[in-house]
């Protein structure tokens, strides 16, 4: 998987691909679907979300440039897989899930895992977790009209913020960095991400 559908796309960052070598991606899908687990493309966990195509979660695990010693947020915990590749990489990992089923499901895998740098809330994301904040690196897993102020507002100074936002259908995948001058923004390019939970997602 990692050779054949994210090096071989031009990610060869080498904490991104340590760890999406290490997290056993097979783990995070039902059973049912353990042999499409490693397939190049999102994958139904229940609750009407996804796990998402491994490229998309290497793109965006090193657009959040990581050396090692971050604090990041993670806005839809989902399944865990991507908290779980981040927890390879950095310092502690906060995440947030406002599913109970699924924030109890990737919780349970942490635990078996030994992921014990990750720390779970179960709240809506749109609001960040203000108390533990700021936060060098903050990733939205989910799509929206709009970046969430609050977590604007919870981005540390040269922190990065990884977001898909758009319409209900395509999204870009933005990249925002909070500079001395204010925020630059990036766009990485078209995706297609569920809905953000929350005052800021998309209008059905």
């Amino acid at each position: 998987m990692v050779d054949n559908q994210i090096v071989s796309r031009g990610i060869t960052d080498d904490n991104v691909v340590r760890a999406m070598k290490k997290v056993p991606r097979h783990l995070f899908v039902s059973e049912a679907l353990t042999e499409s687990a490693y397939g190049d493309f999102p994958l139904p966990i229940g609750e009407g979300q996804t796990i998402s195509q491994p490229y998309i979660i290497a793109e965006m695990t090193k657009a959040l440039d990581l050396t090692g010693n971050e604090r990041v947020l993670e806005i839809g915990t989902g399944s865990g897989y991507q908290a779980a590749i981040l927890a390879e990489i950095v310092y502690r990992v906060y995440t947030i899930e406002r599913n109970n089923t699924l924030f109890l499901s990737a919780r349970r895998l942490f635990d078996g895992l030994k992921y014990y740098n990750i720390v779970t809330k179960y709240s809506d994301g749109t609001q960040g977790w203000t108390e533990e904040s700021p936060f060098d690196a903050i990733i939205v897993t989910a799509g929206g009209e709009s970046i969430p102020q609050p977590l604007i507002d919870q981005l540390a100074p040269g922190g990065r913020l990884v977001m898909p936002v758009g319409g209900n259908f395509t999204q870009d995948l933005l990249k925002v960095e909070k500079t001395g001058q204010g925020l630059t923004t990036t766009s990485l390019g078209g995706c297609r991400f569920v809905k953000l939970i929350g005052q800021h997602g998309w209008k059905d």
